[in-house]
């Protein structure tokens, strides 16, 4: 009876949260926004795969489809997504379903973002997953490649973990600034900087542009260390054509977790203070 009853007002306290969490959902696709996202980043992926068929190994091939993701051109609609529900107008709009509805502030913050991620992680992996399984199932007039399973699950994941930073690195400048456009602009004129400078150190750990570069090691890497395969050096043009070197040799999945995760969790913390100690 204990147990049953401690389940039930868990249910009662979250039914805030997963009733924003599913209005902020449907919202977001039913947006232009999402919706010409989703047949841009099919259309780009498609592109990347076809120009790049005959000449990239299974590992380069698959690092170029996951490059957008990363470091360009879809930065912008993941910082916009996340910029937006916590400034502007939206901020005034909900002040009073706050202020006279049984919806804490953290509740309502944290539906928000997990909408936002939900929605990113979903339009990235509805794309990115099919497109893999082609690339890495069909025969293509290319070198036989070391790709493994484990490598495909843990660079999906990894670019992942960058997806949600960017979504909550948006977040919190959103509600640190409170004008989208100008959150949006200081985030390019600050991010792409720092992540160019911490490309010339090879930091995969920081900056997406050294891990997009380093996705090929982590796509042929096996659970197990076991001894190399030689024909994982096979056409080397193709791995020098997507920047892989010997430097990302020591790529370690554990630092690059850390890396993205942890300031991931800063920033929602962050933003979370923010806006609980903003006046609505």
């Amino acid at each position: 009876m204990g147990s049953s009853a401690k389940i039930s007002k868990l249910g009662t306290r979250m039914m805030p949260y997963l009733g924003i969490l599913r209005h902020d959902l449907r919202g977001l696709w039913e947006s232009r926004l999402v919706r010409l996202w989703l047949a841009a980043t099919v259309v780009l992926t498609s592109i990347l795969a076809v120009s790049n068929w005959f000449q990239f190994q299974n590992a380069p091939l698959i690092a170029s489809l996951l490059f957008p993701y990363l470091v360009f051109p879809w930065f912008f609609v993941v910082v916009v997504l996340g910029v937006s529900p916590v400034s502007g107008s939206r901020a005034e709009a909900l002040a009073d379903g706050i202020l006279s509805r049984p919806v804490g502030r953290c509740e309502y913050l944290l539906a928000t973002w997990s909408a936002r991620v939900v929605l990113v992680l979903g339009v990235y992996l509805v794309v990115i997953v099919p497109a893999i399984a082609l690339v890495t199932l069909a025969k293509r007039p290319v070198p036989e490649d070391t790709v493994t399973v484990y490598g495909i699950v843990s660079a999906l994941g990894v670019v992942g973990l960058v997806l949600t930073f960017l979504v909550s690195l948006g977040f919190f400048m959103g509600t640190l600034v409170r004008k989208p456009l100008l959150a949006v602009v200081v985030l390019i004129f600050v991010w792409y900087p720092i992540s160019l400078i911490l490309s010339v150190f090879s930091l995969e750990e920081f900056s997406p542009i050294s891990l997009s570069q380093a996705l090929p090691t982590q796509l042929r890497q096996p659970w197990r260390e076991v001894e190399a395969d030689p024909k994982g050096n096979a056409n080397v043009k193709d791995m020098e054509a997507f920047a892989e070197s010997d430097e990302f040799e020591d790529f370690s999945l554990l630092r690059v977790t850390l890396g993205y995760g942890l300031p991931t969790l800063v920033a929602v913390i962050l933003a979370t203070l923010c806006f609980y100690w903003r006046d609505l």
